[in-house]
């Protein structure tokens, strides 16, 4: 068989979306026992060699400047590299010599520095789930070596055997990604604010894998609760991405009618929302119909579940986030306002699909389910679920609830419809500043992308996660969590944290979808406390640009430059 032809076969398969792009440590965070030259290894050090452009890629027999580890007098040698940003990828160690012939080497990623510094095993350490994140390596001289995929932003490079030698040419990063454009961008004049948005929007894009994964450490998979937040982040960045249908499709496939997405009944019905959003801004009936037979009767399915009181009655495996899992009457809450909205969202693209008898389903479910207001049980996420779906109302859940206590009991999945409520109840500098202090006290702490959870109460007299914990402080990443992620598995690049980006464009910008494929858009911003923005939204039409300004009266001088194909209104 001649090349070509072997080639013209492979071409058959399909081939990775993603790129490799090479990132260089930008800091030696700690070292123990001999270790020689470890600042050789960082991006300030420049290039080493005039013959080679890029020893990150080759090995090679030339003289250069090397890291070197020792072990020498029952001492131990270690060093910590930070590459800067959490990212999702491998890591090339490449070795000049050793001494003996071979030498073992132990890798360990972290999100945190401590986590680079724990063991596998029980409690509150690390472990190797879904993808290794701590093992050994035997490596010879002149040897390139490469790791698995998994996310993280420091890596110790433990020396193992007695008596030997590491001579290491390289440590690279392999950053592995998407490379897509950025076609929606934000900028203010609170420069916290614009942080939290590339936080956020790092956080959605480094989750866009092979599939749109929920986190880059530990899970790496296909969680449509998680989506619901990313999908909206995409579509407010990158616009339309073959990654959501190709991941809803995946669930879809995967979950007969009558089970339940995940395992869980709610995710269910995030897969409706999600559906509707990607509706609403890209307006394909096309791709809408191929969703027709299963999303009817999955709307058959759960416009029964409602009782004769109006109360919701999903079936168990009842979820809407980890906080409030030992809080019943909270998912209870939760629940009936997620019905509500995955029930009129149902209804409008029944209505798409000309499927008059599940319209008719769907508001007959309504009827009962918004004459039954549960008690969101002191739930800060309950409160937010009944009133962004309208069961109850706004101004009193943020009154009597969300706003008590501040930003205590705020959690990172659904604080997007945390401050949507906030919004809806006219708080918007309030809620602005809510987001200011949550996710801001995450970025305080060393952060470069947001967490699967965080409680505020956390950042007491904690430490930064770029530092070993320093006595006297906390541990913020081996000390919290529960349930799945409980310390060091915690994941601290989790896309259903990313709800700043959604809430700044709906919010903040005041961008409504009023026509499927944005072909007509409400534009009512609210500039809560910010005094100058500039922003880009894009549409299937291609991008809207904002920019507002506010006047020395408190009015906002507005311009907008939007597509023709788009009928823009305030």
């Amino acid at each position: 068989m001649k090349t070509n032809e072997f080639f013209s076969k492979l071409s058959k398969t399909e081939s990775d979306c993603r790129v490799r792009k090479y990132v260089l440590p930008q800091r030696v965070v700690h070292c123990d026992g001999s270790v020689c030259g470890a600042e050789n290894m960082l991006d300030t050090a420049g290039k080493k060699s005039p013959v080679f452009e890029d020893e990150r890629v080759q090995v090679h027999m030339n003289g250069s400047d090397c890291c070197a580890l020792e072990n020498k007098d029952g001492v131990k040698s270690s060093v910590i590299f930070d590459f800067g940003i959490e990212m999702h990828g491998s890591m090339r160690l490449i070795v000049k010599s050793v001494s003996p012939n071979r030498v073992n080497v132990r890798i360990r990623f972290g999100e945190s520095v401590m986590e680079t510094m724990s063991d596998v095993g029980e409690g509150l350490t690390a472990k190797n789930d879904h993808a290794n994140r701590d093992f050994v390596w035997n490596v010879g001289f002149l040897s390139a070596n490469e790791t698995n995929e998994s996310g993280f932003r420091f890596v110790k490079i433990d020396l193992l055997d007695d008596n030997a030698k590491l001579e290491i040419q390289s440590v690279t990063g392999v950053m592995i990604y998407r490379d897509i454009e950025f076609k929606g961008s934000f900028e203010c004049d609170d420069e916290l604010v614009n942080d939290i948005w590339r936080t956020s929007v790092h956080t959605t894009h480094m989750c866009m894998q092979e599939y749109l994964w929920d986190g880059i450490k530990r899970d790496r998979l296909v969680w449509i609760g998680d989506m619901q937040i990313e999908c909206l982040t995409i579509a407010s960045v990158f616009g339309y991405n073959e990654i959501v249908p190709k991941s809803l499709d995946l669930i879809r496939d995967i979950t007969p009618v009558g089970t339940w997405m995940n395992g869980m009944s709610s995710y269910s019905l995030w897969w409706i929302l999600i559906h509707y959003d990607w509706y609403m801004k890209f307006g394909s009936l096309e791709y809408l119909s191929e969703q027709s037979d299963y999303l009817l009767a999955l709307i058959d399915v759960v416009a029964v579940l409602v009782k004769e009181n109006g109360s919701e009655n999903m079936p168990d495996c009842r979820f809407i986030d980890w906080p409030n899992q030992a809080n019943p009457e909270a998912t209870h809450a939760g629940l009936q306002g997620m019905m509500v909205m995955a029930l009129e969202a149902g209804s409008v693209l029944a209505s798409a699909l000309s499927a008059v008898e599940t319209v008719e389903k769907c508001n007959e479910a309504l009827a009962k389910l918004k004459s039954y207001v549960p008690s969101p049980a002191g739930s800060k996420q309950a409160a937010s679920l009944l009133a962004y779906s309208g069961v109850a109302d706004a101004k009193k859940m943020d009154d009597e609830i969300i706003s008590v206590g501040g930003v205590k009991g705020y959690s990172t999945f659904l604080g997007y419809h945390t401050l949507a409520t906030k919004a809806l109840a006219g708080n918007y500098k309030g809620a602005l500043d809510a987001m200011k202090e949550y996710w801001g006290a995450m970025l305080s702490l060393g952060a470069t992308s947001f967490w699967e959870d965080f409680n505020i109460d956390w950042a007491e007299n904690a430490a930064r996660i770029d530092e070993i914990t320093p006595e006297g402080k906390v541990d913020v990443h081996g000390s919290y969590g529960g349930y799945c992620y409980v310390g060091y598995r915690h994941s601290f690049c989790h896309g259903w944290a990313s709800g700043p980006v959604p809430y700044i464009t709906r919010f903040v910008l005041g961008i409504e979808i009023l026509e499927p494929a944005c072909r007509k858009i409400r534009i009512r911003p609210n500039m809560s406390g910010l005094k100058h923005i500039k922003a880009s939204y894009p549409t299937p039409f291609g991008n809207i640009n904002i920019q507002l300004d506010e006047a020395p009266d408190g009015t906002i001088n507005k311009i907008v430059d939007a597509p023709a194909e788009i009928e823009i209104v305030d």
